[in-house]
């Protein structure tokens, strides 16, 4: 699992809560979340675009087929020629209730 952060959540509820942002964000292109959980988001999203080795791990990871069949036939082949840095955390403000700091995290 990447980073160490637990977002104050059980182990099972953090790999679904982060399975399910994985897929939302390759499926749209980007998702508002908060900075620490953009983060792990991030780093998630990021090996999976860079590691294209093996197809059933992301399989196995991200919850829509059709997100995983996006995901190798038209995001992989745009970030073929790229080092890494396939996502972007753009700082948003504060949320109005908790005053959380929030993020909008985009693929570039």
């Amino acid at each position: 699992m990447p980073g160490s952060r637990k977002l104050g959540r059980t182990t099972d509820h953090r790999k679904a809560m982060l399975r399910a942002m994985v897929t939302f964000l390759l499926e749209n292109g980007q998702i508002e979340t908060t900075v620490t959980r953009a983060k792990e988001v991030r780093a998630v999203a990021e090996k999976m675009i860079n590691d294209l080795h093996s197809k059933r791990q992301v399989m196995a990871y991200v919850t829509k087929e059709s997100v995983a069949k996006k995901l190798f036939d038209e995001i992989a082949p745009n970030y073929a020629d790229r080092q890494g840095g396939y996502t972007r955390i753009i700082k948003t403000g504060l949320r109005r209730g908790d005053a959380a700091e929030m993020a909008l995290i985009q693929l570039v």
